[in-house]
C-alpha cells in the first residue's frame, strides 16, 4: 500500500456528498439541506387555528417554521413536537412509474425535523431528528429515528480475508475494491496501513451527525424502522424490514434499492447496488451495482462492482467484480478481489477446518469456478491459478497451487503412492478442453457491466496472466525425469494434486500457443497504430523498447523468447492460430451437443446447435475480422501502400517500409 491509497481517501473526504450534507447540518441544523435559502417565519394565529381544525396538534406551535407560501391545508391529523421547519407543498410528488400524489403531511408524528419543499410524508408513527430535502417521499413507516450521534457506518473496521482478524479494513461510503485490496494485503502493524485508519477516521468524524438525512427525490415506503442512516438522493427503501447505521449513495440514474423484506445494518451502499427479497447485509459495502437477494446473506464483507450474492452466505469476504454467488452455498474467509468468477450450489468455502481458531482464509484467483458441492479446506491460495476449476463434489486440501487454466477433479484411476485424499489436476484444461467458456467469460462481463466509476479490461490475456502462464509452462518443461504421475515434489506449484505425464505435454502445448498468440496479437495492433501514425520503421517496434507498459511486454517475449525479427513474418503466423482458436471455441461447446443428444432424444430440438450460438458466431466474426486486418497490413507493409489508396500512388518501397 503506498500513499496514493491515502490520498484517495483524503480526496474522497474533499468531496464527498455524505461529508458536505453532515457539515451544512452540524453548521444549521439542516435548514439550508432541507430548504436552501428559503425565508421562513412563523405560524400565523389563523393558521394554527386551522391547522388544529384539521386535527394537528403540537406542544409548542411558536416552535414550528414555515416557508413563504405555506399551506396550512395540506397538512392533517399529526403532531409537531420540538423546532420543526416546514417547506411549501404545492405540487405533486411521484411515487412511483406513472403515479404520483399530492404533497403535504398526514397522519404522522415530527419530532425536530427539517422538512423540504414538496415532500410527501403520510402515516409516519415517528420521524425524529430527520432533515427531509425537496420531493422525497416517506409513507406508511413506523420510526424514522436518528438516535444520537451517528457516522452512518462509516468507519467500522470490517474483518475481511480472516474472520478472527489481521486484515481488517476500514470502511467508508467511497471506498472501492482496490483500496480495500491493498489495506487487507497490508501487514498490520505497518505505517501505511495506520495512516490509512488514521484517514478513514477523519473521513467518520466528518459524517458524525445528530441528524439523519433524506435527500431529494428519496422513496421509503412501507418499512418499520429506519435508524441513523444517510439516504441518498432519489434511493428507494420499499417493504424492508430494517435500515440502520448506514449509509446509501445514490442518484437518479443509479438509485439505491432496498426492498421487500431486506435488512441493512451497520453497511455502505454504493450507486446502483440493492438489497431485496429478504437479502441481510451486516457491516458489509456493496459498491456500485452490485446486489444481495433471495435470502442472501452478507456479513463483514465487502462486494465489488457488478457482483451478486442470492441464496448463499458471504462473511468476511472480499469479492471483486463480476462474482455471480446465485445459490445456496458457503463463502467465509475469502480474499478474492480479482473476481470475475463463479459459486455453484452447495459450495461450501468455510474457514474453521483446524478445529481450533476461525483464522484460516482462501483465496480463489480470478475467474474461479467453485463447482456443485465441493469442500474447500482451508487454508488455500489458487490466486497463481487463474480461471481454474473445481469440479463437482471435489474436497480439496490446504495448497497453493500455482496453474492457470487448470481443471482439480477426482482422481481418474488411483497410483502408488498417491494419498487417496488426492485430486488430480490437468493444467491448462481450459485453454485445451473448454475455450468457450473464457470466450463466454469475456464476452457476459463486458455485457453486464453497470459501473460507470471503475474501468475493466475484460481480455483474459493480459501480462499478469500470461506470465502465470510462462512459469507455470517453465515448472511442467523442467521436470527432472518423465514418470507416469508427477506431485508436488517432483513439479513445484501442484499443490495436492497429481498431474498424469499424458497431460504435461498438451498443457505445454497449450501455454505456448497461447503465449505466442498473446505476443503476436499485440504486435498486429502495435503495427497498425504505427502504420495509422505515419510510422514507417516498423522493425524497430521490436528493437526499441516501448513506452506502453503492455506492448513492452509483449515485445519482450516476441524478442526474448519466440526469437521474431521479422515482423511480417510473425505476422502471417496468426491467420492459422487464430482459426485454431475459434474451430476449438465451437468444438469445445459441440462436445455439449453431442453428449446431449446421445442422452436425451429432442435435445437438438431445444438447444442452439454450436455452429449457431451467439458466442462461437462472435468468435468466427471476430477472427475473420481480424484475418482481414492482418491481410490488410501485411500487403501495406509489403507494397509500401496503405490498401485505401490508387495504386499509381507513389509509396515507399517495402525496404525502407520496414528499415526506415
Amino acid at each position: 500500500m503506498d500513499e496514493k491509497i491515502i490520498a484517495q481517501v483524503r480526496e474522497a473526504t474533499a468531496h464527498s456528498e455524505i461529508v458536505q450534507a453532515a457539515t451544512s447540518v452540524r453548521h444549521d441544523n439542516g435548514r439550508a439541506l432541507a430548504l436552501g435559502a428559503i425565508p421562513l417565519r412563523r405560524l400565523y394565529r389563523d393558521e394554527i387555528q386551522q391547522l388544529e381544525s384539521l386535527g394537528n396538534s403540537s406542544t409548542d406551535w411558536s416552535r414550528l417554521w414555515v416557508a413563504e407560501g405555506f399551506d396550512w391545508r395540506k397538512v392533517r391529523h399529526s403532531r409537531f413536537h420540538g423546532d420543526v421547519l416546514l417547506g411549501r407543498f404545492s405540487r405533486l410528488v411521484p411515487l412511483a412509474p406513472g403515479l404520483e400524489l399530492p404533497s403535504g403531511i398526514e397522519h404522522s408524528t415530527l419530532v425536530q425535523c427539517a422538512i423540504g419543499n414538496d415532500v410527501l410524508i403520510r402515516d409516519v408513527q415517528l420521524l425524529a431528528n430527520y432533515i427531509v430535502a425537496e420531493g422525497a417521499v416517506v409513507l406508511g413507516c413506523g420510526a424514522v429515528t436518528c438516535e444520537g450521534q451517528t457516522a452512518f457506518g462509516n468507519g467500522t473496521a470490517v474483518p475481511v480475508g480472516i474472520e478472527s482478524g489481521g486484515r481488517e479494513v476500514a470502511i467508508y461510503a467511497e471506498i472501492d475494491v482496490d483500496i480495500a485490496e491493498a489495506v487487507a494485503s497490508t501487514g498490520a502493524l505497518s505505517e501505511p496501513r495506520k495512516k490509512y485508519f488514521e484517514a478513514v477516521a477523519d473521513y467518520a468524524s466528518q459524517v458524525l451527525s445528530q441528524r439523519g438525512v433524506i435527500e431529494r427525490g428519496a422513496v421509503i415506503r412501507n418499512t418499520p424502522t429506519i435508524r441513523n442512516a444517510y439516504v441518498g438522493r432519489h434511493a428507494r427503501i420499499e417493504g424492508a424490514t430494517l435500515v440502520a447505521d448506514s449509509t446509501l449513495l445514490s442518484n437518479g440514474e443509479e438509485p439505491v434499492r432496498i426492498e421487500s423484506g431486506a435488512c441493512v445494518t451497520g453497511s455502505l451502499l454504493q450507486w446502483g447496488s440493492r438489497a431485496t427479497t429478504m437479502a441481510i447485509v451486516d457491516r458489509s459495502v456493496l459498491t456500485e451495482h452490485s446486489h444481495v437477494e433471495g435470502h442472501g446473506k452478507v456479513t463483514a464483507s465487502i462486494l465489488g462492482p457488478n457482483t451478486g450474492v442470492a441464496g448463499g452466505e458471504a462473511t468476511s469476504c472480499l469479492l471483486g467484480p463480476f462474482v455471480s454467488f446465485h445459490h445456496q452455498a458457503l463463502l467465509i474467509a475469502t480474499l478474492w478481489p480479482e473476481g470475475r468468477g463463479n459459486v455453484a450450489y452447495g459450495a461450501n468455502v468455510g474457514s474453521n477446518h483446524t478445529s481450533k481458531a476461525p483464522d484460516q482464509e482462501f483465496r480463489p484467483g480470478e475467474g474461479a469456478f467453485l463447482g456443485l458441492g465441493v469442500n474447500v479446506r482451508f487454508p488455500a491460495d489458487l490466486s497463481e491459478a487463474p480461471y481454474s476449476i473445481l469440479a463437482s463434489g471435489v474436497t480439496t486440501l490446504p495448497q497453493k497451487l500455482r496453474f492457470p487454466f487448470s481443471l482439480i477433479n477426482t482422481p481418474s484411476a488411483n497410483y502408488p503412492g498417491i494419498g487417496p485424499a488426492y485430486n488430480e489436476i490437468i493444467p491448462a484444461w481450459l485453454l485445451t478442453d473448454s475455450l468457450y467458456t473464457l470466450k463466454r467469460n469475456e464476452g457476459k462481463h463486458q455485457a453486464r457491466n453497470q459501473a460507470r466509476r471503475k474501468q475493466f479490461d475484460y481480455r483474459i490475456f493480459r501480462p499478469r496472466i500470461v506470465d502465470l502462464m510462462r512459469d507455470a509452462c517453465r515448472r511442467l518443461e523442467a521436470v527432472a525425469s518423465v514418470k507416469e504421475v508427477y506431485t508436488e515434489q517432483d513439479i513445484p506449484g501442484l499443490g495436492k494434486n497429481f498431474l498424469r505425464e499424458a497431460c504435461r505435454q498438451p498443457a505445454i502445448e497449450a501455454y505456448q500457443f497461447f503465449i505466442r498468440y498473446y505476443a503476436l496479437l499485440a504486435l498486429k495492433n502495435q503495427v497498425q497504430a504505427a502504420l495509422e501514425d505515419g510510422e514507417p520503421a516498423i522493425s524497430r517496434l521490436l528493437t526499441i523498447s516501448g513506452s506502453q507498459p503492455r506492448w513492452e511486454h509483449a515485445r519482450r517475449i516476441l524478442i526474448e523468447e519466440l526469437g521474431v525479427t521479422d515482423p511480417v513474418a510473425a505476422l502471417r503466423l496468426l491467420p492459422e492460430m487464430l482459426d485454431t482458436i475459434a474451430t476449438a471455441v465451437e468444438r469445445s461447446k459441440a462436445k455439449d451437443d453431442d453428449r446431449g443428444a446421445r442422452i436425451i432424444d429432442d435435445y437438438a430440438e431445444v438447444h442452439i446447435s454450436a455452429s449457431a450460438d451467439p458466442i462461437v458466431r462472435q468468435t468466427w466474426e471476430e477472427t475473420r475480422r481480424l484475418q482481414a486486418e492482418l491481410a490488410e497490413l501485411v500487403t501495406w507493409l509489403e507494397t509500401g501502400r496503405p490498401p485505401w489508396e490508387p495504386l499509381t500512388q507513389r509509396q515507399p518501397t517495402r525496404q525502407r517500409l520496414i528499415a526506415g
